[in-house]
């Protein structure tokens, strides 16, 4: 079950990262991110996009080592503490999304964070 949970939770943030590449090169996408206010995003938030796939980058090996499935880098405790402080990352991000001014935005965005907030929970309760 931990493993299962770390690869859906990998696999919804490869989704993500590759939404945030495209918002990157300029899709027109913006309606779904950064506060949906950009349909093609300025430069200041497509940099904040690429900090995002670095980002998902992370969370996704915490997600990985978690479960087992790769070697911890660091401390397994520290690998703990990640997935609860991910979990609340994420459950933030549900509220945020949820009360953004973009309708598509809450629509997608705020069930993908509920959906990996539920993972990491899973994750961290392991």
């Amino acid at each position: 079950m931990v493993q299962i949970c770390a690869y859906l939770a990998t696999a919804v943030l490869c989704a993500l990262a590759v939404f945030q590449v495209a918002l990157i090169i300029g899709a027109p996408l913006g309606h779904l991110a950064w506060g949906g206010q950009h349909r093609v995003l300025p430069p200041k938030l497509r940099i904040g996009s690429a900090v995002s796939v670095a980002l998902y980058r992370i969370f996704a090996y915490v997600a990985l080592a978690r479960a087992g499935l790769v070697g911890p880098l660091v401390t397994g405790t520290f690998t703990a503490v990640s997935s609860w402080v991910l979990c609340a990352y994420f459950a933030v991000g549900a509220l945020m999304n949820g009360v953004s001014r973009s309708r598509l935005e809450r629509f997608v965005m705020t069930p993908t964070a509920l959906v990996l907030t539920s993972l990491f929970l899973l994750l961290s309760l392991n």
